[in-house]
């Protein structure tokens, strides 16, 4: 008895260690991994930064490419001078924006009726859905731009927007979550004589936060570089959003690094802040969800 009370502090000793290690080990793998995730975008603000002249006679392939030899925002000043950058980024806040609150209402309602309301053809519709996940777009860009044709809908802003609210992936998210949301609150409403929709509004809502902000981060993320389909249905700056702005920017002479550098680190903040703000509810969601990698 006293030999294993007196070897219970080493032992404890011994596992604190090799706790402090595997935590150790934990976080440095972390910080490996988030780096290298974050490498392209490091890169990519720190030439931003770098005068014209710099970006030439640097190698890119040494480490001093991280260390600017002098800081400058003429870059930044040539976007703007030599595209329309407000009006095409105020036409992306209007597209993506209404896109994602269109799309938040519509594909939540579609999969609040095929968890919780059982009708004719539903296992139908759910299946459609799952089916309509594995296909790309490029295979329905052609015939879904001679519809939007014949309804002449080419260079507006709806064209951008209506063909995009409803969405199989984001529905089938909204279904996985709300099956794993326990009945009892929706019955006894129910019996209170709540509708359907007022079950919908008042309780999944609010219960339903995280995969809300789910979606609403990866639609942002798919809709912010979409260059396809406006390159497809727009003419003209008037309609013109980021993507194309910046096609419109490659394409256009002197070809500067810089200027392309500046333009796509302008892109790039608005993706990463809207993941600031939400990271909380998306992890929350991935990790109370039915989603699986």
């Amino acid at each position: 008895m006293t030999t294993t009370m007196q070897k219970s502090p080493s032992i404890r000793a011994s596992l604190t260690w090799q706790k402090r290690v595997s935590s150790f080990l934990g976080y440095t793998a972390l910080v490996l991994l988030g780096f290298f995730f974050l490498f392209p975008t490091v890169v990519m603000i720190v030439l931003s930064l770098q005068p014209e002249e710099s970006l030439i006679t640097q190698d890119m392939g040494s480490i001093w490419m991280f260390i600017p030899r002098a800081f400058s925002l003429q870059n930044y000043i040539d976007v703007f001078e030599r595209v329309d950058f407000p009006l095409a980024f105020g036409n992306s806040i209007l597209i993506v924006g209404l896109t994602i609150v269109f799309g938040l209402f519509f594909n939540s309602l579609i999969a609040y009726s095929l968890a919780r309301i059982q009708w004719k053809g539903r296992n139908f519709v759910l299946a459609a859905v799952v089916a309509l996940m594995i296909i790309p777009f490029e295979a329905i860009a052609v015939p879904l731009l001679k519809v939007v044709n014949e309804f002449g809908w080419l260079n507006s802003y709806h064209v951008q927007i209506i063909p995009f609210i409803a969405d199989a992936f984001s529905i089938f998210l909204f279904y996985q979550f709300f099956i794993g949301i326990p009945k009892d609150l929706e019955e006894a409403a129910f019996v209170d004589g709540a509708s359907r929709f007022r079950m919908y509004w008042q309780i999944i809502v609010p219960l339903s936060l995280p995969v809300f902000a789910t979606v609403a981060i990866l639609q942002f993320i798919f809709k912010w570089g979409m260059l396809l389909w406006p390159l497809m249905v727009t003419r003209g700056a008037e309609f013109m959003p980021l993507p194309l702005a910046m096609n419109t920017l490659y394409g256009q002479a002197p070809f500067l690094w810089g200027d392309r550098f500046a333009f796509a680190a302008l892109m790039t903040l608005p993706t990463l802040a809207i993941f600031l703000i939400f990271q909380k509810w998306f992890v929350r969601s991935v990790a109370s969800s039915g989603v699986k990698g």
